[in-house]
C-alpha cells in the first residue's frame, strides 16, 4: 500500500494530504483579511505555491481548482491574477463560485488537485 502523507495535520484537516503522487489541499485563505480581492488572491496564491513545493511540484502540475468567492463580481479581480499565475498552457480543470464565507472578511478561498 501507499503511504498517505499529511502536511500539517490537526483534529479537523491536514494542509495537504499526498497520495499516489497527487496532492489535495485544504482551502487557502488570506493572511491579511483586511485586503482587497486582488491582495488576497495574490496571497493565497503565493501559499498554494509554497505548498506545491514543499511537496516537489509547482503550479505546472495543477490538475483541478476549486474557487470559492464572497462576491461573485470579483471574479474578473480573482482571474486578473490567476491567470498570469498560471504556467502558459497550463490551466487546470476549475470551478469558481460564490459562497458564504466561514469569516465574513475572507474574500477568496482557493484548493486545488495536483501531481508531482
Amino acid at each position: 500500500m501507499s503511504k498517505i502523507i499529511r502536511t500539517e495535520p490537526n483534529p479537523i484537516l491536514s494542509k495537504v494530504v499526498e497520495y499516489h503522487g497527487f496532492l489535495f489541499t485544504q482551502g487557502f485563505v488570506a493572511s491579511d483579511l483586511s485586503a482587497d480581492i486582488t491582495a488576497q488572491t495574490k496571497d493565497v496564491l503565493a501559499q498554494i505555491d509554497e505548498a506545491l513545493e514543499l511537496h516537489g511540484t509547482d503550479n505546472t502540475r495543477l490538475l483541478q481548482a476549486q474557487i470559492w468567492l464572497k462576491d461573485i463580481n470579483d471574479r474578473d479581480a480573482l482571474n486578473a491574477v490567476w491567470g498570469p499565475w498560471l504556467p502558459k498552457g497550463g490551466a487546470p480543470a476549475r470551478a469558481c463560485v460564490e459562497a458564504k464565507m466561514a469569516h465574513p472578511d475572507v474574500l477568496v478561498e482557493i484548493m486545488i488537485i495536483a501531481t508531482k
